[in-house]
């Protein structure tokens, strides 16, 4: 067992060695390509890492239209069908180390803001007061470490529970169940409804992605706020807590006890949750806005067979939905930031805004397209995702975040596959990360 690990281990690092090259090339080669065009007709090539999905391209077309003969922007995919939210900090983050003047924009899970920091353009002379009040404050907020702008947002995100309502309504008394969910139900309801009328049953009841990462933490996360409970107290973490044991043990039982979950989650990111939700019509699933639609026909989609519901709640708490999205940075080592600016303010215009709805069902970081009724009434999910951020809960926004994630989640991981007891799972976290403890998987 040793012997495998090391080489895990051993392919793993050798994995992303060869796709960062991999990477460096890809950029370097379109570097000097992109550099002999720019230099026969004067326009300036931007380069902007990110999942480029269709609304991220249709928002470039339309600047390299507009700036046409000034400003092309050129996009370098990072596709979360093949990279995870670890997979790319790394890539950016070692690439950011050799401070290559290739990339010019790029995005970042917002919990990140606070690492990248140092490799990027303060922003704060850029976009005035009232430039930022017209974004969604939860969503700034992200964008602020040590009282500088240093990101702006790119799109909102909040965490839901998708169901199967074409499901629901055929259940006894379908409509009193239905408004439970809609108005988050408790999760001992949730439970006392799957043994009544879903044990048994071939699909799966209940989707999370509980691989060792951050969409595992995002959840425990979640189960600690709906009890009034936070992971760090000044800079200590607090894990061996009545409440962390309760939330960590409701994911493991959900799994284990109840077999409410497959076990396979243990090893899935929310791709692979959405994958098998779809593949095998389950009927829960714990996901984000625009992850689900676009891989649903619209006809479907719109016959109300799948609805949206905040997460369920603890009996004597409350529901709670974390905070989620992508954040745009500038490299500091960029040599074309007043161009990098123009394209960000492109991206923070109203109709622009509107594009990573209509084409991806990502959510806006404008107030004003939240109280436009026209829109509204063409998305009327807008009205539920306004409701939702009401209880909405950050992530701790803490330098180091991403390293205690990555440890959390690990044990958290180990639990749900019963490869470690819950307490020791929460002590273990708790001491690595307190004592600053070298930590490897």
């Amino acid at each position: 067992m040793g012997a495998l690990k090391k080489y895990l281990k051993k392919f793993y690092v050798y994995t992303i060695s060869a796709t960062i090259i991999a990477l460096i090339i890809f950029v370097s080669v379109a570097y000097l390509n992109y550099s002999l065009f720019s230099s026969v007709n004067g326009t300036v090539k931007l380069y902007f890492v990110d999942n480029i999905s269709p609304a991220h391209q249709k928002i470039i077309n339309g600047f390299n239209e507009l700036y046409k003969g000034k400003i092309e922007v050129v996009p370098i995919n990072l596709p979360f069908e093949k990279f995870s939210t670890n997979e790319r900090k790394e890539l950016l983050i070692r690439f950011l180390r050799s401070k290559n003047d290739r990339i010019d924009i790029f995005s970042v899970d917002q919990i990140w803001v606070p690492r990248f920091m140092k490799w990027t353009e303060p922003l704060g002379n850029y976009f005035s007061i009232n430039d930022r009040n017209a974004l969604l404050e939860p969503a700034l907020q992200s964008c602020v470490y040590k009282d500088q702008l240093v990101a702006v947002p790119l799109y909102f995100d909040i965490s839901i529970m998708y169901y199967r309502y074409d499901v629901i309504s055929h259940l006894p008394d379908s409509d009193r169940i239905k408004r439970e969910i809609d108005s988050s139900i408790t999760w001992k309801r949730f439970i006392d409804l799957y043994e009544k009328y879903f044990r048994g049953d071939e699909r799966p009841y209940y989707l999370f992605a509980a691989d060792g990462y951050e969409g595992l933490m995002c959840s425990f996360v979640e189960m600690l706020a709906s009890q009034n409970s936070e992971l760090f107290v000044n800079d200590s973490v607090k894990l061996n807590t009545p409440q962390s044991k309760r939330a960590l043990n409701l994911l493991i039982d959900m799994v284990n006890k109840y077999s409410m979950t497959p076990k396979s989650v243990t090893a899935y990111k929310e791709v692979d949750c959405k994958e098998l939700f779809l593949k095998k019509e389950g009927i829960f699933l714990r996901s984000w806005p625009g992850n689900l639609k676009k891989d649903i026909d619209e006809k479907v989609w719109k016959s109300s067979a799948i609805g949206m519901a905040p997460l369920p709640h603890f009996q004597d708490g409350k529901a709670a939905s974390v905070i989620g999205g992508w954040d745009l940075m500038i490299s500091k080592y960029s040599t074309k930031k007043a161009e990098a600016i123009e394209f960000i303010k492109y991206i923070l215009k109203e109709n622009t805004q509107k594009i990573f709805m209509e084409e991806s069902g990502y959510l806006p970081v404008l107030k004003a397209v939240y109280n436009e009724k026209e829109f509204i009434d063409k998305y009327p999910e807008l009205k539920f995702y306004k409701r939702l951020i009401k209880s909405a809960v950050s992530r701790p926004f803490l330098e180091k975040y991403t390293r205690y994630s990555d440890v959390i989640s690990y044990y958290l991981n180990q639990a749900i596959k019963k490869q470690i007891p819950a307490d020791s799972a929460l002590s273990k976290a708790e001491h690595i990360i307190n004592a600053n403890e070298l930590f490897v998987k």
